[in-house]
């Protein structure tokens, strides 16, 4: 070990026993008394707190003041048919977990068993047929061709019953 190395060991030593030693807390002790003399014997309780009543919103679900009034012609819409439901007993297909939004048309394949659609959703690029079931709304393929797939949805209509909903998954070009 070198000298000056010994030499700065040794002084971190003595300053760590010069702060051990002794125990004069004279001054720690005499500014103690000091306060304890100023200061009141008793210390003031906390202040007690009124409790008010609870207020809840009730208007939440409400239109908003600020927002125009939107005027809902029910006699317009289009209404469901009790003809018209999904089938519970159909065992669902992979693609059916998926929202239909997610999914694009990039081709189509033709070989001697019919024509196919790829679509890209999903993780991966799926060939789907006529037939094939898609989306989380009972979505069935009704018709492929180069340029779309056409997609029936059967969804509620708000009032017990269900509507058929048609699609179209348009081919992207340049995927």
């Amino acid at each position: 070990m070198s000298p000056i190395r010994v030499f700065s060991m040794v002084v971190v030593l003595v300053q760590l026993t010069g702060c051990g030693s002794g125990n004069d807390f004279s001054d720690l002790d005499a500014y103690m008394n000091e306060m304890r003399l100023r200061a009141p014997g008793k210390i003031e309780p906390t202040p007690t707190f009124r409790s008010y009543p609870t207020f809840t919103y009730s208007a939440a679900n409400l239109r908003s003041p600020f927002s125009r009034q939107v005027r809902i012609d029910l006699a317009g819409q289009p209404r469901g048919s009790r003809n018209v439901k999904p089938d519970p007993n159909r065992v669902k297909q992979y693609l059916e977990g998926f929202n239909i939004e997610q999914f694009e048309m990039v081709g189509t394949i033709s070989n001697a068993s019919g024509s196919f659609a790829l679509l890209r959703g999903a993780g991966g690029v799926h060939r789907l047929k006529v037939g094939d079931y898609l989306g989380r709304n009972d979505g069935r393929i009704v018709a492929i061709n180069a340029s779309q797939v056409d997609v029936v949805e059967i969804v509620p209509d708000g009032q017990g019953a269900w509507l058929e909903r048609p699609r179209t998954l348009p081919l992207k070009e340049h995927s």
